[in-house]
């Protein structure tokens, strides 16, 4: 076979043309087609890379040999210099230029040239790794030095120091993490024992691989049921397509390459080869691989894994890594699913494929495009967000004869569809992408690439609900949803502005970037313009820096950031007490207090003012969880400060800049509390306040971010740069209530209502925190019982008194964000005096309440399980008072304030993240089962099958059965209890409409709707949706960022029922939704059997009572007849009492089928529903049925009355044969009793047996 193929290559090489990836009813003879092929597809959590072709080569140094040079000058000036004299600490680790030369060695290494030599030269890796033991060994001692030494540097020192052990564990983090590991995963990713068994060529393809890959596992937080990836390239030289068929057939791959190559739409694992517009002639080769998975209920980081596992095992793509290539690009997705069912179909990327419509067979890859002319153009894009306007263009678009395969079910399939629409009407790529964004309505991100124009990407952001990043490096482009996807290989950006409107008249927003490949990289090679056209100019200024890096985003083998976040607290409040002040024991004894905050943090004017007394007001402002952690503050503050006279208030910002804009300000101190400093409307207060005379003084945890720059004072919570992913913020709030008391005691020593003893006592018990804090974390497990035994109730409450009010707040937030529920806080004695009727779930936050409010919560406690409340406990350790009154205690460690607010609090956050967690398990199952759903409905779609014939599949009916068997089973135990009402009761409701435990017709009553083509299925799998979205957690996002899946299938043409039968009710104006639905299926197994229809006679029945049931004063008249029915004379038309046959059929519903009363003939009477579901039309038709059938079509016929039959036969102890039913005509056995036709069989078996009538039961 090898032999064959390589013979007729090399015959035709020289006098024939060579066409790759094309139709070959397409091309004239004589031609060799290599690989009849299509176009390619790209992605959505979304990520890329463009290799700049023209940047300026990088400079030739020895790695380890400058990074050790540079290491030796950091840590000649250590931590011990400062603390002896040596050395200031803006020296400190060599001063700023010391570690910025190594910031250029880390960017130096990551780019693809010099991480290259790195790579295939071990020794000199392994030299890096040496140094990166020894950096990780100072940097610890460094660490314990500076906790040993810290009340030694004032707050601004101790800034100066922290921000550059920052620095230098981002570059220790770069060059361990970012660059030396991946030396292993791209040798593990290539599947080779050696990086020596790679190929230049093939380290660049599996190096972008692997980089996208570790950019898709952290976008996964934002969603992860699929996730594809896509790497296409163009050949250097074309020729060397014959090289790689070689190689193929050598290695025995033909089978699987063909498979893997045939046309349609992206599959995981699919080959393109097709020709690109690079140089005009369309002569160049491109290749692309796709790689996609799908998982229902994924763990982080699993669709990765198995990405990277089909990339390891592919040995064509290990073929094609060799090949040296011109342009090199790839993209990858992450995907959420809000349009469509969770398929490798429907996962990104999505390309231009399509079908038509004779029997739904893929186009031919060739397309001619009036500006590129004719070849196999793919377009491949990926999405963020949603089409909004999906359905009409979609329709729009196949009644121009383009239409998508049935699997497709993902509104992202309309992009490259309109784009090459507007292909198609002549324009260039650049404007068909412009036009085409512009048509689609909703927040979208895309991106787009395309070989008409291989070294290019397109990208399109519009509205606020999507974002896109371009990160800048030397030699290539990145692109991703999120800053956090693109800092790996650069900490340079450009940030997309999707709501920036257009400065021309009535130009909307929305921008669109183009990266050019042929240029010298930076804005060299980004064009930017508006939606519009308008174009957006660039300069240096619109280039950001990243603060963050991948040290700050990594989650380790937590589940989730909010757990990693959680566990990671106690250190961030040692942080933030760090260095704040030394409690010394003087001579004479006793303890003594020396704060360390610096004018950086309490400016010379505030202590000035306040050792005046000009400073009478202090007002703590936030936002959120900040105003709640601004309220434990204030107290502390109140606490304190007792007898100065101080008013002290906790206000929420926007109350303060919206209701006191002309309040003179001169005497007050406003402390805004926020984590990111970037807060709006804390910003705004903060700007009306000093505005207005007020000294800032903020608490924050980001350095150099908005507020900053704003205020007079910064404290900064742990050391300035403690990130956090999760969007509901935890470790924070326990940081801003800690530097709140620290700030709170500074100035009670400067206002003198506080002893030295006390101060030094109240800064003993912080200190306490951290450790307390590790211990509830270390109570997890028992955390985790509580909250999975109680979530399911449908209303929650968290109280607590005095100083725990604050934790029941912040747990309010926290539950609220993590669970989507409406919750309550209130302190506890109140919460007696609302309404308990509902039967809620209640957290009492007890622990460090005072023994007399303990008491009386403990009777407040009895009253809420009075009132069958579910009640959980924070109490502290010991303490058994609430053992017999609650339904659960949850021991914290025993604290003074304001350590029990904090314990409390965290105790509050662990309960949220684990019922979130056994929420989102609820969705996890809906989600599988509607997975199964859709694939169903796609598979109907695909082989046109009826919604009747559909619904009553056996396959499907045990499918659904199942699942609601134990849907009912895990409802009874409590489950789903989240959903609203609405949602389970139509869930319920709709699985007995699928499995036919509820009569089709009365769905359609039940669940009315514009589209009346809409079917149970549909509509459970739109109930479902609504199930799952109101159910489904994302932990560490919110909703509208990780958008859980809400529409589903997009609607199919409902396929009519067809056939002799039907297609007359169909032209009498009678859809199958007239019919009763236990009549749908009998039609469908009878019309097979039907030769021809003679005739027939339509009726109108009137006069029934208002139940829809016949009466004496019901009548029947003749509306229509058709055939031999026309000559025939009717009962009716003597008289129209409707009665005998026809008045039961009204009555049962049931469908006749037999032979006519009077003269015999074989006749079919169907009943027809009107208004209310009553039968209010009867057709009688005059049927003929076929002279020849088998035993088995006469079984399908008769459908359940063969097992009447056989029952009856079986009774006279006679063994049951179907062959008996060869003697019958088809007419009797249809119109005979039961009892006639199995005496009749019986007789012929036993002659001499008697008549069924006179048998005697023994």
């Amino acid at each position: 076979m090898i032999y064959e193929l390589w013979r007729k290559v090399t015959a035709f090489f020289s006098d024939c043309r060579i066409r790759i990836g094309v139709n070959p009813d397409l091309i004239s003879a004589p031609a060799l087609v290599f690989f009849p092929l299509t176009p390619t597809v790209l992605f959505c959590g979304l990520a890329g890379i463009l290799t700049v072709k023209l940047s300026p080569p990088p400079r030739s140094f020895d790695a380890a040999q400058t990074l050790n040079e540079q290491f030796d000058a950091v840590r000649s000036h250590r931590i011990s210099t400062l603390l002896s004299g040596r050395a200031a600490p803006r020296d400190y680790l060599g001063g700023p230029g010391r570690l910025a030369d190594m910031e250029r060695l880390v960017r130096d290494l990551k780019g693809e040239d010099v991480f290259r030599r790195l790579f295939f030269d071990p020794a000199q890796s392994e030299k890096l790794s040496g140094i990166v033991r020894a950096m990780s060994a100072f940097l610890s001692e460094e660490e314990k030095a500076l906790e040993d030494g810290a009340g030694q540097f004032n707050t601004q020192d101790l800034e100066t120091v922290n921000a550059r052990l920052a620095l230098l564990k981002d570059v220790l983090w770069a060059i361990e993490r970012d660059i030396l590991e991946n030396i292993g995963r791209i040798v593990r990713l290539a599947a080779v024992g050696e990086r020596r068994e790679l190929s230049p060529e093939a380290f660049a393809k599996y190096g972008k691989l692997n980089l996208l890959l570790n950019s898709i596992d952290r976008l996964e937080v934002r969603g992860r049921d699929s996730a594809g990836i896509e790497i296409s390239f163009t050949l250097a030289d074309p020729a060397d397509c014959r090289k790689l068929l070689s190689e193929i057939a050598r290695r025995g791959l033909e089978e699987a390459f063909g498979q893997r190559a045939r046309s349609g739409d992206l599959r995981s694992g699919c080959i393109r080869i097709f020709r690109d517009g690079k140089d005009g002639t369309g002569n160049a080769a491109g290749i692309s691989f796709v790689y996609k998975t799908a998982s229902v209920i994924g763990a982080l980081g699993q669709n990765v894994h198995e990405l990277r596992a089909q990339i390891a095992r592919d040995e064509i793509f290990r073929i094609c890594a060799d090949l040296p290539v011109d342009c090199e690009a790839a993209i990858a997705h992450t995907r959420w699913a809000s349009v469509g069912s969770i398929t490798e179909e429907n996962c990104h990327p999505i390309s231009n494929a399509t079908v038509a419509g004779n029997g739904g067979q893929t186009r031919p890859a060739v397309r001619r495009y009036p500006h590129y002319g004719e070849g196999d153009w793919s377009i491949d894009v990926v999405l963020n967000g949603d089409v909004d306007n999906y359905q009409p263009l979609r329709a729009a678009l196949e009644s121009r004869g383009d239409l998508i395969a049935p699997e497709l079910t993902t509104d992202t399939k309309i992009i490259p569809l309109q784009i090459e629409k507007y292909l198609k009407e002549g324009h260039p790529l650049d404007e068909a992408f412009r036009l085409a964004v512009n048509d689609f309505e909703g927040s979208h991100a895309i991106a787009m690439i395309s070989n008409l124009t291989p070294g290019k990407t397109y990208l399109a952001l519009r509205g606020s609900g999507q974002a896109l990043y371009v990160g800048i490096a030397p030699d290539r482009y990145l692109f991703a949803s999120e800053l956090y996807g693109i800092v790996e290989g650069t900490s340079s950006f450009i940030k997309m502005d999707g709501e920036r409107t257009s400065p021309r008249a009535s130009g909307g927003n929305g921008q669109i970037v183009i990266l050019d490949q042929e240029s010298a990289g930076g804005l060299d090679g980004i064009r930017a313009f508006f939606y519009d056209g308008t174009p957006l100019a660039l300069d240096e200024g619109a280039i950001s820096k990243a603060e963050i890096t991948t040290r700050d985003i990594h989650r380790g083998d937590y589940p989730h950031f909010f757990l990693k976040e959680i566990t990671e607290s106690a250190l961030s409040v040692r942080k933030t007490l760090r260095g704040k002040y030394r409690i010394l024991r003087p001579p004479e004894g006793g303890r003594k207090t020396a704060f360390n905050l610096g004018d950086d943090v309490l400016p010379l004017r505030l202590r000035e003012s306040f050792s005046a007394g000009r400073i009478r007001r202090i007002l703590v402002i936030g936002h959120g969880t900040a105003a709640v952690a601004g309220a434990a503050v204030a107290d502390a503050f109140e606490r304190y400060l007792k007898g100065s006279g101080i008013r002290i208030e906790s206000k929420i910002a926007s109350e303060l800049s919206g209701f006191s804009p002309d309040e003179d300000l001169s005497d007050a101190l406003v402390i805004p509390i926020t984590q990111s400093g970037t807060t709006t409307d804390t910003n705004r207060a903060v700007a009306m306040a000093a505005e207005k005379g007020a000294t800032i003084v903020s608490i924050v945890n980001r350095r150099q971010s908005d507020i900053t720059m704003k205020s007079h004072g910064v404290f900064y919570t742990s050391d300035g740069r403690d990130i956090e992913m999760s969007v509901a913020s935890t470790k924070a709030f326990y940081s801003q209530i800690v530097a709140g008391h620290v700030f709170a005691l500074n100035l009670a020593q400067i206002a003198g209502t506080l002893d030295d003893e006390t101060l030094a006592a109240e800064l003993a018990n912080l200190e306490e925190a951290p450790a307390r804090m590790a211990d509830v974390v270390r109570r997890g497990e028992a955390v985790r019982q509580c909250a999975e035994t109680l979530y399911q109730k449908r209303y929650w409450a968290v109280v607590g008194s005095g100083p725990n009010k604050v934790a029941a707040d912040e747990i309010r937030i926290k539950l609220s964000e993590l669970c989507y529920r409406t919750i309550s806080s209130d302190i506890v004695e109140n919460k007696k005096h609302i309404d308990l009727s509902a039967e809620p779930l209640i957290l009492v936050c007890a622990a460090g309440s005072p023994e007399a409010v303990l008491a009386d919560i403990a009777k407040d406690v009895a009253i809420f399980k009075a009132h069958k409340a579910s009640v959980a406990v924070f109490a502290d350790e010991g303490d058994d008072r609430f053992d017999e009154v609650s339904d659960a205690v949850l021991p914290l460690p025993r604290s003074a304030p304001p350590l029990p607010v904090i314990l409390n609090t965290l105790a509050g956050h662990l309960w949220g993240y684990y019922a979130a967690c056994r929420i989102d398990e609820e969705a996890a199952f809906l989600r599988e089962f509607r997975s199964r759903l859709n694939l169903t409905m796609v598979e109907q779609a695909r082989t046109r099958t009826s919604m009747y014939d559909g619904l009553f599949d056996r396959n499907f009916r045990r499918m659904v059965r199942e699942f609601a068997r134990e849907f009912n089973e895990r409802r009874r135990r409590g489950a789903f209890s989240v959903t609203g009402v609405r949602t389970a009761s139509d869930v319920v409701l709709l699985l007995k409409y699928a499995v036919g435990k509820l009569p089709i017709e009365d769905f359609w009553e039940d669940f009315r709707t514009e589209d009346d083509a809409v079917s149970p299925v549909e509509m459970l799998d739109i109930a479902l949706g609504h199930a799952v979205d109101e159910l489904s957690r994302p932990i560490d996002a919110i909703r509208h960022q990780a958008k859980t899946v809400t529409v589903g299938t997009s609607r199919k043409k409902e396929e009519p029922v067809r056939g002799i039968l039907f297609d007359l009710l169909k032209e009498l104006g009678f859809p199958a939704k007239r019919l009763v639905g236990k009549n749908i299926m009998a039609l469908s197994r009878l019309q097979p059997a039907v030769a021809e229809v003679k005739g027939y006679t339509l009726y109108d029945v009137n006069n029934l009572d208002a139940e829809g049931n016949p009466n004496d004063a019901s009548t029947i008249a003749i509306r229509r007849r058709g055939g031999i029915s026309s000559s025939m004379k009717s009962r009716t038309e003597s008289s129209r009492r409707l009665m005998g046959t026809k008045r039961s059929i009204v009555s049962t519903g049931h469908l006749y089928a037999g032979r006519g009363k009077l003269d015999g003939a074989s006749i079919v009477i169907v009943p027809l529903l009107g208004e209310r579901t009553a039968v209010r039309n009867l057709l009688l038709l005059h049927v003929v049925y076929r002279e020849k059938m088998t035993v088995h079509e006469k079984k399908e016929t008769l459908g359940y009355r063969v097992d009447d039959i056989r029952n009856l036969v079986n009774e006279y102890n006679l063994p049951w044969e179907d062959r008996y039913l060869e003697d019958f005509p088809l007419e009797d056995l249809l119109s005979d009793a039961v009892e006639t036709l199995a005496g009749r069989i019986r007789r012929r078996i036993d002659p001499d047996a008697a008549p069924p009538e006179t048998e005697v039961e023994n």
